[in-house]
């Protein structure tokens, strides 16, 4: 049967082709081939709406499957809590949905849920803390009930707590199991400062300190309408959700607004770092400086040139040390942009151990290159193309459209960025390349780190300069056996 298609389908191939007008020619190089413009990208943004309490809401009506899901995004997250309880937020995103509410534990909503095939899920982040809800269009009204009671009324029992927390403290215990997680934690450090809210680890210590009473006082103190942006998204009526939005809200008064952190950021102190690993084989190099935040006028061409350097199989690290030198299994980075504070710059190597000088001397190469053999024209095209042919595939969806206006209101950017973005990867020039790769990678401000076995190393970390070695053993909890 299978024979019999493949005969079909090559006979009515053959039968079009010699149809086909002598004008459709064949190209002699791939070169010859131009590919058509791209459509213009204009994705179907979402409802806006802003209760009198200052909750945001947006609703994204997408009917092609009867689903619907919701997602409140509160703001405080894991860089607000206290240095003396570094993991609250954390042990707070679990135990405020396993704790249950006031009227179900967290088995029985369990059960309650999966009867209906839905999820109503808690966690904790950077900046928020999040609850979720997916259910089946037919039991938003039973699962948006549960939604709100986990909302409002957590009763964080504490047989949960302890849960949550022996699983963080088991975390812990393997933090340095492996050596990416080492790299790219302790280059966090350096980049940020090692207390810095961006870059400090829980410990033994501070989760131990974590009482149930700091997760009602965090609960009390963020939960508020006006501190909560609502996104919904699914087979639903917009005019219905909303009319339920309101019941369900305008009665709930608001509260102290969640304060803005404010830090300065001076960047790494240049130097070599040295992580010991000895149960390892391999090296793992890595350079870091700060980097920009989105709204920086660069951020455009910082894209281009990431994706022309290291951020993609094409770029110059790819290609340069790993295909043609053949120093690294895994090689890439470029200058990192987050929203309301700096990215971090980072490059990434991994190599064996008995190669680690030689990579770092390719890496060397490479960040002396940008000055001496800048962007070429056809490197520029192939990373402009590839980051504008890939682009809608990073919004293919009505949620994933959602997510990022969601992403827009919370930082303060502007509703329209997103559809900003391919206008501004277009104008990007050549020169726009060049300017910020002398800009912001500079080689003599760049902290470098390895993780690895020094004994197996090809030459000394010492041929590159001084050496401070960081300490990366786990204090022990309070009490235990040293």
């Amino acid at each position: 049967m299978t024979s019999r298609r493949q005969f079909i389908l090559a006979a009515i191939v053959l039968s079009l082709l010699a149809c086909a007008p002598a004008s459709w020619g064949q190209a002699s190089d791939w070169k010859q081939i131009q590919p058509p413009p791209l459509h213009a990208f204009h994705p179907q943004l979402p409802k806006r709406i802003q209760l009198a309490n200052g909750m945001v809401v947006f609703l994204q009506e997408d009917h092609e499957l009867p689903l619907i899901r919701g997602t409140a995004q509160i703001r405080g997250g894991s860089r607000d809590e206290p240095a003396g309880k570094v993991g609250l937020v954390e042990i707070y995103g679990q135990a405020w949905r396993t704790g249950g509410t006031k009227q179900k534990t967290g088995d029985q909503l369990d059960d309650y849920l999966e009867a209906r095939a839905a999820k109503v899920e808690t966690s904790g982040g950077l900046d928020s803390t999040y609850v979720t809800w997916d259910c089946l269009k037919e039991n938003l009204d039973d699962v948006f009930k549960i939604f709100l009671e986990v909302l409002r009324e957590p009763e964080f029992r504490e047989d949960k707590i302890v849960l949550a927390k022996n699983q963080l403290n088991t975390g812990i215990s393997r933090r340095n199991d492996d050596p990416f997680s080492i790299t790219f934690r302790e280059s966090s450090k350096l980049v940020y400062g090692a207390d810095s809210p961006y870059a400090r680890v829980s410990e033994y210590a501070t989760v131990a300190s974590v009482a149930r009473e700091d997760l009602v006082s965090w609960h009390h103190r963020y939960v508020h309408p006006n501190n909560i942006i609502l996104g919904i998204s699914g087979d639903f009526d917009s005019s219905a959700v909303e009319a339920m939005l309101h019941q369900a809200f305008d009665s709930w008064p608001k509260g102290p607004a969640a304060s803005k952190l404010q830090l300065s950021f001076h960047g790494p102190k240049p130097g070599i770092y040295f992580a010991e690993k000895s149960d390892v084989t391999a090296s793992m190099v890595m350079m870091v400086d700060l980097g920009i935040t989105r709204d920086n006028p660069d951020y455009y061409a910082i894209e281009v040139f990431n994706h022309f350097f290291g951020e993609s199989m094409n770029s110059r690290l790819f290609s340069n040390i790993r295909s043609k030198k053949g120093l690294a299994y895994a090689v890439g980075g470029g200058v990192g942009a987050e929203y309301d504070h700096p990215g971090t710059l980072g490059l990434f190597l991994g190599t064996k151990s008995r190669t680690t000088a030689a990579a770092i001397d390719a890496f060397n190469e490479e960040l002396d290159a940008l000055k001496t053999n800048p962007s070429t024209p056809e490197e520029l095209n192939k990373a402009k193309q590839a980051i504008l042919n890939s682009f809608v595939f990073r919004f293919d969806s009505k949620d994933k459209i959602l997510d990022a206006r969601m992403d827009y209101e919370f930082y303060g950017y502007p509703a329209d960025f997103l559809e900003k973005y391919r206008a501004g990867i277009e104008k990007v020039t050549q020169q726009d390349v060049d300017r910020v790769a002398q800009k912001y990678v500079h080689k003599d401000k760049l902290a470098l780190l390895v993780v690895g076995k020094a004994a197996d190393f090809d030459r000394p970390l010492s041929s590159f300069g001084p050496v401070t070695t960081l300490d990366i053993t786990i204090p022990p909890p309070a009490g235990a056996q040293k």
